[in-house]
């Protein structure tokens, strides 16, 4: 893939354009596409995705044709540039553009109050475009992944199993599969991890572990049902004491402590995870150029 030489020059001009209009039209942004090609001249990158219209998601809601007039309405009753901004949801520049030819409003000395509500709305007008930006940019991400093979479900698992497992240790023998984690998303993995390593649930046991101060029951009974399991299947819960002297940022109803998963008799697939660690790393050092 082309990219920027240190330089300030870019080679193979058309390459790295076909790439810019096939990104435009995989719907990212102008942002996108610079960091995407690391493109750092503002000439060369305009020029990239000429003629490929931007993607609907970043069009401001109130971008419309009577902008401009709207625009000069405003300056005409005496309004700022950043209350415009603010009111239309448009660039400073395109503020400029329209309302050059009209006189400057007398500067209005502002309070605090109004300065600082001026500012909040601008700051949230801008969260929200980067918010929407952020979704756009997961949904796509999201898709590349598409179906996992059996294959690459299996490497997921040895890499989710090395860093958030249990491990064994020379001075404290551990061998057995035991995962810990609060994300009801990598759960779901993990499980679906053993299942293709079949490894059968009623050879599963499951424990909370969880702060004293929260919704303990609620919280047994999500994971039982998240995990399609008996109470019978659970063990008796963990409750992290309360620490008066510490502010708690781990609380609402998003706040389900950590699920405990552990394989009943599992030496054997433990000493096998241990094997399957290692070839990867052998198979990484093996790629190194």
């Amino acid at each position: 893939m082309p990219t920027a030489h240190p330089n300030g020059r870019y080679a193979d001009f058309e390459t790295l354009r076909e790439r810019a209009v096939a990104l435009r039209r995989e719907g990212l942004s102008r942002r996108q596409i610079r960091d995407r090609l690391r493109v750092d001249n503002n000439d060369i990158l305009n020029r990239l995705p000429e003629g490929e219209p931007p993607p609907e998601w970043t069009k401001r809601p109130n971008a419309k044709d009577d902008l401009r007039d709207r625009a000069r309405e405003l300056r005409l009753q005496g309004w700022t540039y950043d209350q415009i901004q603010v009111e239309l949801g448009c660039s400073k520049s395109s503020i400029s553009l329209w309302v050059r030819d009209l006189p400057r409003p007398e500067r209005k000395k502002r309070t605090r109050e109004e300065a600082s509500a001026i500012a909040r709305r601008g700051w949230e007008a801008k969260l929200q475009i980067r918010e929407e930006e952020r979704r756009h940019t997961k949904r796509v991400a999201a898709e590349d992944i598409g179906k996992l093979t059996d294959r690459e479900l299996f490497l997921v698992g040895v890499g989710l199993y090395w860093a958030e497992g249990s491990k064994d240790k020379s001075y404290a023998r551990r061998e057995r599969v035991t995962f810990v984690n609060s994300d009801p998303g990598m759960i779901r993995v993990f499980l679906a991890w053993l299942d293709l390593l079949g490894v059968a649930r009623e050879h599963l046991r499951y424990s909370v572990m969880i702060h004293e101060q929260a919704d303990v029951p609620g919280t047994e009974q999500y994971w039982a049902e998240f995990v399609g399991a008996d109470r019978s299947a659970f063990n008796k819960t963990t409750l992290k004491k309360h620490n008066p002297k510490t502010t708690r940022k781990n609380t609402g109803e998003t706040y389900r402590g950590c699920l405990v998963i552990k394989a009943l008799k599992s030496a054997d697939l433990y000493r096998r995870i241990e094997g399957w660690r290692s070839g990867v790393v052998v198979a990484a050092k093996q790629r190194t150029p």
